[in-house]
């Protein structure tokens, strides 16, 4: 990896894509263990986990992105009309963003936002 930046070269990349981990000694796939720790799929603990998961991962999105555009939780919250404690409970992913909230979050940073919607 390099030690510059900490992000895998094209090659480690290729070659960890290419890994067949289920071979290796002590591997359990990502499904099993959050089964076993949460829930399976389609019951409530799973549901909550999963709702606390994409809280937490837009959260760190949208913390990543204030943070390359070099401003503070203080004035992303001052262009989007809020205060600082929500922007900060955002980024943490503790509170339930709403998606108007997320829209105007995502374009005061600059954010390009695409939804798809698929009709069963």
């Amino acid at each position: 990896m390099s030690t510059t930046n900490n992000k895998l070269t094209t090659e480690e990349l290729q070659k960890l894509r290419n890994t067949d981990f289920s071979k290796k000694e002590g591997f359990v796939k990502a499904e099993t263990f959050i089964a076993d720790k949460v829930g399976v799929p389609g019951t409530q603990e799973r549901a909550d986990f999963d709702a606390k998961a994409r809280a937490w991962y837009y959260g760190e999105v949208l913390r990543e992105r204030r943070k390359e555009l070099g401003i503070t939780q203080k004035e992303l919250a001052e262009r989007v009309g809020r205060d600082r404690t929500y922007i900060n409970r955002i980024e943490k992913g503790e509170t339930d963003l709403q998606l108007s909230s997320f829209i105007r979050i995502a374009d005061a940073l600059g954010i390009m936002l695409r939804l798809d919607i698929n009709l069963a």
